[in-house]
């Protein structure tokens, strides 16, 4: 069977924040930071972050863990320097990978 992972970073529509994070479905992941808006018990829930801003790919799962530490452990600017080198506009990408808003909420 073959397996998919994908480090990634959100954030809040005025991109005062950015979290980072791995999953192993993308779309299913942004629906449930979507779903948790509002709620004060996760981060990406109480800034109110679900806006994708980048994306990576890796076939193998330790890897996504080691790079998802790697970039929680940069400065803000670093990650926005990433960030930029795939979208220098800092444009919501949520589109690219599902339908945005997602219709069918449910968490896993």
């Amino acid at each position: 069977m073959a397996y998919s992972f994908h480090v990634y970073i959100i954030t809040n529509s005025t991109k005062s924040v950015l979290y980072t994070g791995f999953t192993n479905d993308l779309a299913q992941r942004l629906t449930e930071h979507y779903i948790n808006k509002g709620k004060e018990k996760t981060f990406a829930g109480k800034y109110h972050s679900y806006y994708l801003l980048y994306y990576e790919f890796h076939k193998y799962v330790n890897n996504a863990i080691d790079r998802e530490k790697q970039i929680k452990g940069w400065t803000r600017a670093k990650k926005l320097d990433l960030i930029k080198s795939i979208n220098p506009n800092l444009l919501f990408l949520n589109k690219e990978v599902m339908e945005w808003p997602p219709s069918r909420l449910y968490h896993r």
